[in-house]
C-alpha cells in the first residue's frame, strides 16, 4: 500500500510581509482565553495612568498551534538568556498596574 516511490515532497509556503505589518505593534500584557477548541491571546499596550487599554492585536489558534508556540517560545527564552542572561520577572505586578 505505502509506494516509496509515490511520496510528496513537503508543500513549500511563501509567506508575505507587508511594510504596515512588518513595523509590528509593541503590547505589554496579553490575555489569553480558551475553549476546548481554540485559546485567544489579545495582546494589549497599556499606558502608564490610563485607565483604558484596547486590544491592538488578537491571535486565535488552535490547540495544537499553541503548544507549538509555547514550545518555540521556551526554545527562543533559552537561546536568548545564554547569550543575554537570564531574565527576571517580577513575582507581582505593580499595585498601580491594576487593569480593569
Amino acid at each position: 500500500m505505502n509506494d516509496p516511490k509515490n511520496t510528496t515532497a513537503p508543500t513549500r509556503i511563501q509567506i508575505q510581509l507587508d511594510e504596515a505589518t512588518a513595523q509590528g505593534k509593541y503590547a505589554n500584557l496579553v490575555m489569553v482565553n480558551a475553549n476546548e477548541n481554540e485559546f485567544v491571546l489579545d495582546f494589549v499596550f497599556v499606558q502608564p495612568q490610563q485607565p483604558v487599554a484596547k486590544v491592538s492585536s488578537r491571535i486565535i489558534l488552535t490547540p495544537k498551534q499553541t503548544k507549538q508556540l509555547l514550545g518555540a517560545l521556551a526554545e527562543n527564552v533559552a537561546v536568548y538568556e545564554r547569550r543575554f542572561g537570564p531574565i527576571g520577572t517580577p513575582l507581582t505586578p505593580p499595585p498601580d498596574s491594576q487593569i480593569h
